[in-house]
């Protein structure tokens, strides 16, 4: 994909250099981009000329003079300008690959590239990483970079990845350190594959790596419904597990995709995560997802556990940090007149909301109510709210007796109004008879709070 403005910043450089959405960049100072990185090396400069290619095809060539650390305050429709790496894994436990058709299209996307690591925070496994690729890395000084380590055995990475190249994780990440190229861990927990005496080495191996391992996240599996109890299914071509034969199995691009005696995956259950728990409790900078407090019936850590947070996208410290959040609001005491209010929360959520609305509802003239949503569509196992689809969400409001229903902005795609399954918000609306209240900041009642200020008496 080519360098092309998706919008320029108010005010900016580019807003006066009359650089609008459509407009490609085609270079600066004469050189190619092949992504943000060279974008953002290339503009600390104080003198520049670019290259750019208006939406009707003019070319224009600008010169200009900036602070040098001054940005251009120019939006690109793709962090990447050339072709973004793909995932060559074949994961056991591949979320992508238990969707069924019908949802967004970049929900079926599956991207293994250094460069989206360390411009967005999305997850690698480095079994793409190339000569030439350490070698920018080292070159620019690169990081962090977000690493799905999984196991630092290297048969059982093979296994677990489906990829001969998996087993390079560890002298990856070994080389990492030697460079000084800081990262965070990612450990997908699979019970009978990954998970105790294996778990345990994994987990000392990344501490021989020191303070090169900025956290380590361990995060329990999802299954879906769509994933049958002994077959998956991988874009129509099936997935031996259990019980199959590897000669039974058709091959994805020549490669064998499956192994004769795979284990049925589980999800993870009380037991396991109590030992899981444990095990993580005897290393630095490791935490676990609120899943496994969740599972292990344990009370959500105090802040101190995690640190500075390091991974909440992976909902590692999300219910302390909106716990905190709200127990550090001055609350109205009255409201100037009746207001129901519930929370449309995942089943993940709902301990952590319950115990919000009980203090919520010592405010005079406010009801609140949680309303957890459970997922029909993946099924009962998938309780996140970055999953909960329309029909659910409608299926669970529709009946409340509230006024406005309070749901998370995860719960929609970025910028827009569209869930995971291509319906709106106006959509449900309509469906359920209800108003609605979008959380935009998902750790922080903030939004909440001020918007009950707005009724205070």
């Amino acid at each position: 994909m080519p360098a092309i403005v998706s919008s320029v910043v108010k005010n900016s450089i580019a807003e006066e250099l009359e650089i609008q959405a459509g407009d490609e960049i085609l270079s600066i100072d004469d050189m190619k981009m092949q992504d943000m990185i060279d974008y953002n090396f290339m503009c600390k400069s104080d003198f520049l000329t670019l290259e750019v290619k208006k939406a009707d095809g003019e070319i224009e060539v600008i010169e200009l003079e900036k602070d040098y650390d001054e940005d251009l305050g120019i939006i690109f429709e793709s962090a990447v300008f050339d072709r973004v790496k793909p995932c060559l894994n074949h994961c056991i436990f591949c979320f992508v690959d238990q969707q069924p058709k019908g949802l967004r299209e970049t929900l079926y996307i599956k991207d293994d590239d250094y460069r989206l690591s360390y411009l967005q925070g999305t997850y690698i496994t480095l079994t793409n990483l190339k000569n030439e690729d350490k070698e920018r890395i080292k070159k620019m000084h690169l990081g962090p970079f977000y690493v799905s380590v999984h196991t630092t055995n290297p048969d059982l990475r093979v296994k677990m990845l489906r990829n001969p190249n998996a087993g390079k994780a560890l002298e990856n990440l070994k080389w990492f350190r030697k460079n000084k190229i800081p990262f965070h861990a990612q450990i997908v927990l699979c019970p009978g594959y990954n998970d105790g005496a294996e778990l345990e080495r994994t987990l000392s191996d990344l501490a021989e790596l020191k303070n090169t391992v900025l956290s380590v996240a361990i995060v329990p599996v999802g299954i879906t419904q769509f994933r049958t109890s002994n077959v998956s299914h991988q874009n129509g071509t099936k997935i031996c597990e259990e019980g199959e034969k590897a000669s039974e199995v058709s091959l994805q691009n020549g490669t064998k995709i499956c192994e004769e005696g795979e284990k049925i995956l589980k999800q993870v259950d009380k037991q396991c995560a109590i030992e899981t728990l444990n095990i993580a409790s005897k290393y630095k900078r490791v935490c676990c997802s609120d899943e496994f407090f969740l599972l292990a019936e344990r009370e959500i850590p105090p802040a101190k556990y995690y640190g500075n947070f390091c991974q909440l996208e992976d909902g590692v410290g999300a219910l302390r940090m909106v716990l905190d959040d709200f127990n550090s609001r001055q609350l109205p005491k009255e409201l100037v007149k009746p207001l129901k209010l519930s929370f449309a929360a995942s089943y993940a959520a709902k301990d952590t909301f319950e115990k919000i609305s009980a203090k919520l509802n010592k405010i005079k003239n406010l009801t609140v109510t949680v309303n957890p949503v459970k997922s029909e569509y993946w099924g009962e196992h998938i309780t996140v709210a970055g999953l909960i689809t329309t029909d659910d969400l409608i299926r669970t409001v529709k009946n409340l007796d509230t006024d406005v229903v309070v749901i998370p902005s995860v719960m929609l795609r970025p910028y827009s109004e569209d869930f995971l399954d291509g319906k709106t918000l106006s959509y449900v609306k309509e469906q359920s008879g209800k108003d609605f209240f979008v959380v935009k900041d998902i750790y922080s009642m903030k939004e909440v709070v001020e918007y009950l200020e707005n009724f205070e008496k």
